[in-house]
């Protein structure tokens, strides 16, 4: 979509994706490598009483369902900033995981398009909001 194609207030939803436990423990290994991430026994004895996702990886996964979503296609430009981050609530083994998008500014850009911002609000399958996050990008006209 170019820039002048957004609207204030739309909404997108996004296709699901389910995390396995394999999927949790191998991103975490790499990119967070704590306890809760990585050492079932450990996490079991823990705050959440299993397993659970890194916020890094709830965040990274929330981003590419927006991205597959094809919304922003050739027209963007490049990422330009995240606000707002806020991990609500953990993602556990085999949960499903989905993002509403809700455009949310706009802001023109002289002689190139403008600044998107959207809100991604990220759901788990029993509706429970786990994370939000304000995502803005380039977008060209």
């Amino acid at each position: 979509m170019k820039f002048n194609d957004y609207v204030i207030g739309e909404y997108y939803r996004t296709d699901s994706i389910q995390l396995s436990k394999k999927d949790i423990i191998d991103f975490a290994k790499t990119y967070d490598p704590q306890y809760m991430h990585v050492d079932e026994a450990k996490a079991k004895e823990g705050r959440f009483g299993s397993l659970i996702a890194s916020g890094m990886q709830t965040m990274s996964m929330s981003f590419k369902l927006w991205v597959e979503l094809g919304k922003y296609g050739e027209d963007i430009v490049a990422g330009t900033g995240m606000n707002n981050i806020k991990f609500i609530k953990p993602v556990f083994p085999d949960d499903k995981i989905s993002v509403l998008a809700e455009v949310i500014d706009l802001a023109p850009k002289r002689n190139y398009g403008g600044i998107v911002t959207v809100l991604l609000t990220t759901f788990n399958q029993n509706n429970e909001k786990v994370f939000t996050a304000e995502l803005s990008a380039l977008i060209s006209n």
